[in-house]
C-alpha cells in the first residue's frame, strides 16, 4: 500500500438538549445507577454533584479497495463417457480414472469427469466506512449527518469549549489501517501479478454533545449518567 495523504474534516453535531433539560432528565432518571435487585433509593437520597457538557469525538473513515490478480484454481467439466482428454490452449486435459464401481454403475452411457487447472483473472473492489468511538472502539452510529442536524461553525464550537472536548484515542493512521484490513483482498495464498490499490474516501472527526452528570447516592456512592444531547438518549455509566 502507498503511503496515504488526507484532510480530516470536522464536524459538530447540534444540540437538541440545553443543559436545563437535561437537568430535569437527570431528576427523573437519577435513582438508574444505584439501583439493584436489593435496593432501591429514593430520589431525596441522592443530589447532583456536577454536570459538564463534553464534545465527544466519534472518528469515521471511508475508503475502497481495488485489487487485479491471477489465481489457481480447478473448473470440473462433464464429457460423454467415450472423451478421455480435452486439448484447450496447448494443455491436455484428461478424464478421471473411474473405479470399477462407478464403471459399472454409470453403464456406457454415463459422463466423464474432467478437472481443468487453470488461472482466473480477477477483480475486486470493496468499500466501507468504519466510526470509533474516542475510546477507539468501532460502534455503529446511531446518528445522520446533514445540514439539519450539524452545526455550521463546528471549530469554533470546539475553541469556545476547548476544555471539554474528548479527542480520538485511535490515530487516524490506526483508524485507516482497520479499515484497510477489514476490505483487503485476496485471502488466497498462492496468486500472482497482485495489483493492489486503497482509495480513501475520507476521514471526518464527529463530535457529540453529551451532558456528564456525576452523582452522589446513599454511602457516598457515585453514579454517571450520561445523556447524548443530540440523539436525547440516556446513557448510565
Amino acid at each position: 500500500m502507498k503511503d496515504l495523504k488526507y484532510d480530516v474534516k470536522t464536524t459538530v453535531l447540534r444540540k437538541n438538549v440545553d443543559e436545563d433539560e437535561a437537568m430535569e432528565i437527570i431528576e427523573q432518571k437519577k435513582i438508574l445507577p444505584f439501583r439493584s435487585i436489593l435496593s432501591r433509593p429514593k430520589k431525596e437520597q441522592i443530589h447532583t454533584h456536577s454536570i459538564k457538557l463534553y464534545y465527544e469525538c466519534v472518528l469515521a473513515v471511508s475508503g475502497k479497495y481495488v485489487a487485479d490478480y491471477y489465481r489457481k484454481a480447478t473448473h470440473t467439466i462433464s464429457v460423454e463417457h467415450n472423451v478421455r482428454d480435452v486439448v484447450l490452449g496447448g494443455g491436455i486435459f484428461p478424464a478421471r480414472e473411474k473405479s470399477g464401481l462407478a464403471k459399472s454403475l454409470a453403464g456406457r452411457r454415463g459422463k466423464n469427469k474432467i478437472d481443468m487447472k487453470l488461472e482466473e483473472h480477477v477483480f475486486i473492489e470493496e468499500e466501507d466506512e468504519l466510526f470509533f468511538d474516542h475510546h477507539g472502539r468501532e460502534i455503529r452510529p446511531a446518528f445522520k449527518i446533514n445540514s439539519n442536524t450539524v452545526e455550521n461553525y463546528p471549530r469554533k464550537i470546539l475553541e469556545q469549549n476547548s476544555q471539554n472536548v474528548k479527542k480520538p484515542e485511535i490515530t487516524n493512521d490506526a483508524a485507516l489501517n482497520k479499515l484497510q484490513l477489514r476490505l483487503k483482498k485476496p485471502s488466497e495464498t498462492e496468486v500472482r501479478d497482485l495489483s493492489a490499490e486503497f482509495i480513501l474516501r475520507g476521514i471526518t472527526e464527529i463530535y457529540v454533545p453529551v451532558f456528564e452528570a456525576m452523582l452522589m447516592g446513599p454511602k457516598k456512592k457515585i453514579g454517571v449518567i450520561r445523556i447524548d444531547s443530540a440523539r436525547k438518549k440516556v446513557v448510565i455509566g
